[in-house]
């Protein structure tokens, strides 16, 4: 399943979202490609997504949850990396 916050995070004058699987990298992945996001925008567990996209995603079929809810439903499977547990030099999990 695919979650995704309220677009609320200010980034570049831009309001923004972070978009997750509680199953899988590849499954996010794939989402994200369907949704137009570009690869740039996969940041260690999550997919930044602008408020201009928030419609399509949840179009989709992206549930809305809380922001707390994200980071529970990616420990809860197993898929949460913490940016104190990621090093700069780790490639991205496919």
């Amino acid at each position: 399943m695919l979650y995704l916050d309220r677009p609320a995070w200010p980034w570049r004058g831009r309001l923004w979202s972070h978009l997750i699987s509680d199953v899988s990298y590849a499954e996010l992945h794939a989402f994200a490609e369907a949704l137009g996001a570009p690869r740039r925008g996969f940041d260690r567990d999550h997919y930044d997504i602008p408020a201009d996209r928030f419609a399509a995603a949840v179009w989709l079929g992206a549930q809305v949850v809380p922001s707390r809810e994200l980071v529970r439903l990616l420990r809860t499977a197993g898929l949460r990396r913490p940016k104190h547990l990621v090093s700069p030099r780790s490639p991205a999990p496919r």
